[in-house]
């Protein structure tokens, strides 16, 4: 039996020898500033992305680091974290340069300007099977994990009250907190019900968990409102605004948050709209503190054509007319809501009722 030499371009060795050669020099590429694996030049810098969003974020915040040592500390990839002063120097030591940082507002504007040549791009045959996949595994993350019954919510601390009592700011703000927790509970275990958010840094989860999930809330809570009663209807109890007044929320916030929903309420959107607006919030690469941003903001991207192409191919006329937009508009209108809101959690007085769970959600 005779062997091939590996000088014969016909040889599987011959064959091989590019994908080793392609290896060898993927492990050269390291991280000018720790000596972690690099994604390629960034700032004018061979780095991770790690170091990469610790340059960027340093720069844009204006942070000034004080080392506590001798201004010596070595920077790897274990002890990179340990002294920002000391990473930072490095940082600028190696090369990365300021003046190559984009400003949040010019990200977005990228971001958009691609996102709409992609649109523009995308085919018109319908849904691919990438897309189709994607689809399924959302509808089935969100069935697996929110309970539109709310008959798994057990926490109800108005059932105490007499029936000829008024719920007072006292009695139902503690109610409305665990009514909160409750939904950000289904919040988490509807994200790591997804392959794409458990494949990311537990840091990362975090982030994306802490920026998203009062506005993913506020979609799943679209679900269950009856937009002719103005109500929502959680099980065997029913909110209106008025509801949110005696918990103390003001009504600079409750009538647009009702406005809000009345008007995503109209578009009647299908299961898969909704659970891919909520993809679209979870993994949004502007949250604070996130390393892998390019990768999250692939994956917002990916959901952001398939909604696109859904509305497209699946969505009856004449209600899938400007639906997009109409649908990004929301979003942003639903980023001021989330502000408003944490703005007003945090100076009800009787913070003593919110879970640690809702504490951290909107620290």
């Amino acid at each position: 039996m005779s062997q091939s030499s590996p000088s014969d371009p016909d040889s599987p060795g011959a064959q091989r020898c590019p994908n080793v050669t392609d290896v060898t020099e993927e492990e050269l590429k390291v991280c000018a500033v720790c000596g972690d694996r690099a994604t390629g030049y960034h700032f004018h810098v061979m780095s991770c992305e790690g170091c990469k969003g610790f340059f960027r974020r340093s720069i844009l915040k204006g942070v000034h680091f004080t080392c506590p040592f001798t201004r010596s500390c070595p920077i790897t990839k274990a002890k990179r974290r340990q002294c920002q002063a000391c990473r930072l120097q490095k940082c600028l030591d190696v090369g990365m340069r300021k003046d190559m940082i984009m400003s949040e507002e010019a990200l977005g504007r990228r971001r958009a300007l691609r996102l709409q040549r992609r649109l523009a791009q995308a085919q018109p045959g319908g849904l691919t099977a990438e897309q189709q996949e994607l689809i399924s595994i959302l509808i089935a993350a969100h069935k697996r994990t929110f309970d539109s019954s709310f008959s798994q919510f057990q926490h109800y601390q108005l059932d105490c009250l007499d029936e000829d009592v008024l719920p007072d700011v006292f009695s139902i703000l503690p109610h409305f907190a665990d009514l909160s927790t409750f939904m950000i509970q289904q919040v988490i275990k509807f994200a790591k019900e997804i392959p794409a958010f458990r494949g990311l840094p537990i840091d990362d989860q975090i982030s994306l968990l802490k920026g998203a999930t009062l506005g993913i809330c506020q979609i799943q809570f679209n679900t269950v409102f009856n937009e002719e009663t103005n109500a929502w209807e959680c099980g065997q109890h029913c909110f209106t605004i008025k509801d949110g007044a005696l918990a103390g929320f003001q009504q600079i916030y409750l009538e647009p948050l009702l406005k809000f929903h009345i008007s995503l309420k109209k578009l009647r959107l299908h299961e898969a709209e909704y659970v891919l607006l909520v993809a679209m919030l979870l993994f949004s690469p502007d949250h604070a503190s996130v390393t892998q941003r390019d990768f999250i903001d692939q994956l917002q991207e990916k959901v952001a054509l398939t909604l696109k192409s859904y509305i497209d191919h699946r969505h009856p006329m004449p209600e899938g007319r400007f639906l997009y937009a109409k649908l990004l508009l929301l979003l942003t209108e639903l980023q001021t809501l989330k502000m408003e809101n944490t703005r007003q959690i945090l100076h009800i007085q009787d913070l003593s009722s919110m879970t640690p769970l809702l504490s951290e959600i909107i620290s």
